[in-house]
């Protein structure tokens, strides 16, 4: 198993567990979770934390029609869908949202193709896939970005990337990440505002390509 060297964030992940994370970033920090075992044992112990102040608050009296309705709820059937399993390269959560199908990849030019898997007010959430030896052009960010490696590898000013590591990056970081040889860099990267290419012709293409 590859050793992951760059973790979920804890304000990140305790954002994660009260709820408060949006969903882009949300589904980043599920995905790594899904492959992480050390992330995976700091969520337990978050929502360790967050059981025991429930049980410092006081109980909340509720009607009897209230009450009543819950428990008749419970009786109903439901239907649970059947989980989504992962695969060698794209987790569960990864797959959830590709419906349990191989992703539809869009070429960005050479070297380079997206999936785009959701899109909306709180961000967008997309697959990369970088060919080996090419480069994401010069960039910063208009807010933060989240990216985990699922295949491959990349470097850039901030280290060494590979599957499973995740890199955050906001408006002071610039960076050129290029993946390394070998098989194609493979990444899930959640953002809530447009990178900022400092290049002129990506500029002209970010609005075609919604990144």
């Amino acid at each position: 198993m590859t050793e992951i060297s760059h973790h979920i964030p804890q304000s990140v992940l305790t954002a994660y567990v009260s709820g408060s994370l949006a969903r882009p970033f949300a589904l980043v920090v599920a995905a790594h979770i899904s492959i992480c075992e050390d992330c995976r044992a700091e969520l337990a112990a978050h929502e360790a934390v967050g059981g025991a102040l429930l049980d410092d608050f006081d109980p909340i009296m509720v009607s009897d029609d209230l009450r009543d309705r819950v428990f008749a709820g419970l009786d109903d059937d439901i239907v649970e869908p059947a989980p989504v399993k992962g695969t060698a390269v794209y987790p569960a959560p990864v797959m959830e949202l590709l419906n349990g199908k191989a992703p539809k990849w869009r070429s960005l030019g050479p070297g380079a193709k997206q999936c785009i898997l959701e899109a909306g007010e709180a961000g967008s959430v997309r697959l990369l896939q970088i060919a080996p030896g090419f480069e994401v052009p010069d960039h910063t960010h208009g807010g933060l970005e989240l990216t985990l490696v699922l295949q491959g590898a990349f470097k850039d000013e901030g280290g060494r990337f590979a599957r499973g590591d995740v890199e955050v990056a906001d408006d002071d970081v610039e960076h050129t990440p290029r993946a390394e040889m070998g098989e194609p860099c493979i990444c899930l990267a959640a953002t809530d505002a447009p990178l900022e290419f400092k290049g002129l012709m990506p500029r002209l293409l970010q609005p075609l390509f919604r990144i």
